[in-house]
């Protein structure tokens, strides 16, 4: 199997926005919780939106022709006085089941800080899901060099 990674293009979005459902579906089944709302148009507008503005960065991975993607990993710019500048942060990496544990995960990742040192970035960060159901998450991370730098991530919602 061929696997390229490339950044994606507006005709990816509807791929991502699959990959994205699927993601949180993921999750959700896996810690018994509905801890995330997800509309397919609402997201595509804004993944759509946010990737013309250049404020959301997505890179696909892709096998055979271009149309067959596999996986994907989002990366946007953070800043933060304790990070000594701006940051990468990885919000979102998700590789279709059936690709697991071929590389594509880190292919994405590899590729996500050949991105990050180009916009002189001095980290990158991301946010694992629940543990212990993500155990493998976390061991995936560390094993492409990411370290546990923090606590737990919590949110509030306001709508």
């Amino acid at each position: 199997m061929d696997i390229q990674i490339r950044q994606a293009e507006p005709a990816d979005v509807p791929a991502i926005v699959s990959m994205v459902g699927e993601l949180l579906h993921e999750i959700m089944e896996a810690i018994d919780s509905k801890v995330f709302g997800f509309d397919p148009k609402e997201t595509e507008a804004r993944a759509r939106a946010w990737m013309g503005d250049r404020l959301y960065t997505v890179l696909v991975a892709y096998v055979d022709d271009e149309s067959t993607v596999i996986g994907f990993l989002a990366l946007y710019e953070s800043y933060a006085l304790y990070a000594e500048g701006a940051f990468g942060t990885i919000p979102e990496l998700y590789v279709r089941p059936d690709f697991r544990s071929q590389g594509v995960g880190a292919r994405l990742v590899a590729e996500a800080k050949q991105y990050a040192a180009a916009k002189r970035w001095t980290r990158l960060e991301v946010t694992t899901p629940p543990l212990p159901q993500f155990d493998r998450t976390v061991t995936f991370y560390a094993r492409q060099g990411f370290s546990i730098s923090g606590g737990r991530k919590m949110k509030v919602d306001f709508a």
